[in-house]
């Protein structure tokens, strides 16, 4: 996400506690930083309330969890801008740290009811997650990867652990700073089996991240986890296939991905 060009206006940083004279861009662009206080403009008000109230009722003692602020009035959104307590730190390839992060995080979201929303997602990413889970047809064609998700798809087999909130996109997304918790500030949601967010990991790391495939083994007490990780390829797989920007370099990883998952089948 790329935050607007133009500060937060004065009146809304001192709603939120924070100096306008303060605030300087995050290196990401998804925001500015005054002080200890991180404010985002708004593009999406919905989500933005959903993941201010999510946050707010997570609590993971080795997590670091950019909480949000209310304004002085009480408000999650004002004006266009919302408010969190800057966590420290930037994304790291520590991925066995970030597979356990994904690991405690949904632990403590086990109990969150499912985001209204999901169900009237159309983006690719929705109809991505619904493909990889049969809940779509997979609709792909052969040069974007629609062979290679028509083959692995006659793998899968049902599953019988419950769905609950997961983030779906943690790999570059955890914030480490030194020997810090981990710092999570952001939550894309979907509503699957706990240990698919960790299975999303694996692969991401896997397919992109140089991460030695022995992580995929590493990591195998988890449970249904050979049927987990084929879901999450499906899944990357579907999001390539759609993708306006995919490039032959990220298939060529989600290849290599795909013969790692698939002789742990």
């Amino acid at each position: 996400m790329t935050a607007d060009r133009q500060p937060p206006p004065a009146h809304v940083c001192a709603a939120f506690g924070a100096r306008a004279a303060d605030a300087e861009p995050l290196p990401d662009g998804s925001g500015w930083l005054a002080g200890g206080t991180v404010l985002r403009p708004v593009t999406d008000r919905t989500y933005t309330m959903w993941l201010s109230r999510t946050l707010q009722h997570i609590d993971v003692p080795d997590l670091r969890i950019g909480k949000p602020l209310r304004s002085t009035d009480g408000r999650y959104v004002l004006a266009g801008w919302s408010a969190y307590r800057h966590v420290s730190g930037r994304p790291e390839y520590r991925v066995d740290s970030v597979m356990l992060a994904a690991i405690k995080l949904h632990q403590a979201t086990v109990d969150l009811p499912r985001p209204d929303f999901l169900g009237a997602r159309t983006d690719i990413y929705a109809r991505a997650d619904r493909m990889a889970w049969e809940e779509q047809d997979a609709d792909l064609t052969e040069a974007g990867g629609g062979r290679l998700f028509e083959v692995l798809a006659g793998a899968r087999r049902e599953l019988t652990l419950p769905d609950q909130l997961v983030h779906g996109d943690l790999l570059g997304r955890v914030l480490f700073d030194g020997d810090a918790a981990p710092g999570i500030v952001d939550f894309s949601p979907y509503f699957r089996p706990a240990e698919w967010g960790a299975a999303i990991v694996a692969v991401d790391a896997v397919a992109w991240g140089d991460a030695d495939p022995e992580l995929l083994r590493r990591w195998a007490h988890l449970p249904e986890w050979p049927q987990l990780l084929l879901r999450a390829l499906l899944f990357r797989i579907a999001v390539h296939a759609q993708h306006p920007q995919s490039t032959d370099a990220a298939f060529e990883g989600l290849r290599l991905a795909a013969r790692e998952v698939s002789e742990l089948l």
